[in-house]
Parts: C-alpha cells; structure tokens; sequence
C-alpha cells in the first residue's frame, strides 16, 4: 500500500499518473463498447429483426439506447480532456472524467445484460432465460464492482 507521500509526487504529477491510468482503462471498456453497439447496430437490417415480437423489438430498442448511452459516456472523459486541455484543471479532469468512466461501466452492465436477455430470448424462447441472464448480472457485479470494493476495504488502511 503506498501512499502520495510514498510515491513523493506533487499534485500535478498525481493527476498526470490517475489520468494515465484512467485512459489505460477506458481504452478497453471503449472497444468493447464499441464493437457491441456496432453490432447492435447491424440487427435492424436483418430479416430475422422483422419476425420478432413486439417485447423483443422493444428490448432490442432499449439495448441499441443503453449501448449509445454507454459509448457517450465511455467516449467523453476523452472529449473532456480536450475541450479544458491546457486549463490548468488536471485534478478536476481527473474527477469528473472518472465519474464518466463509472457511468459507462453501468451503462455497459445494463447494455451487456440486456443484449444478452435478446439473443437467449429468441434463441431458446425459455423461461430460464431470465435466471440466466440474473446469474451473469450477479457475476459482472461480482467482477466488476464486489470484488474490487472488498480489496478496497480490505487492503486501504486509514492513514
């Protein structure tokens, strides 16, 4: 565990390293995002889109929002950063650009989660699938957010 006074870098040099590492990480939720909602995209034009039922078309509707709304989210911290570039602002970029990344990994559960209730809708049409889709939820919370809270708490001490 070591702390800013271990690392001994000033608040600037801080900022710099967080939004290093913010983009490092927004890079791979970016392309995941991404090449979901481009697939999203292409399923309207398909002949098997036509024949679904209202409830599917509506669920699909909901997941091709929820994947936009992702990708705005997980695209805008690099947005951010260029529109209060050279402001002198590198913390509060910082903060807020954070702040999008953990809205786009929301999005992305929900965008995730709600793709995957489409496919095994219409691909088994099976009164399991929401207990499916509910178990892979669990587990992306688990992956996601329980398991690196728990290290949190564990791991950071007080000082």
């Amino acid at each position: 565990m070591s702390t800013e006074a271990e690392r001994d870098e000033t608040p600037t040099e801080r900022a710099d390293r967080r939004w290093q590492e913010l983009m490092q990480e927004i890079r791979v939720a970016q392309t995941g995002v991404q090449i979901l909602f481009g697939f999203l995209l292409t399923v309207v034009f398909t002949p098997v889109f036509r024949g679904l039922s209202d409830t599917d078309k509506t669920t699909y509707i909901v997941t091709v929002i929820l994947g936009s709304l992702a990708t705005g989210a997980l695209i805008g911290p690099v947005a951010f950063h260029r529109v209060v570039s050279g402001r002198r602002i590198k913390p509060e970029a910082v903060t807020w650009a954070a702040r999008l990344t953990f809205i786009g990994l929301l999005l992305l559960l929900a965008t995730c989660s709600s793709a995957l209730f489409l496919v095994l809708r219409v691909a088994s049409d099976n009164a399991l699938v929401p207990w499916l889709v509910g178990g892979v939820v669990t587990w992306y919370l688990l992956c996601w957010f329980a398991l690196p809270m728990w290290v949190r708490l564990r791991h950071t001490s007080e000082e």
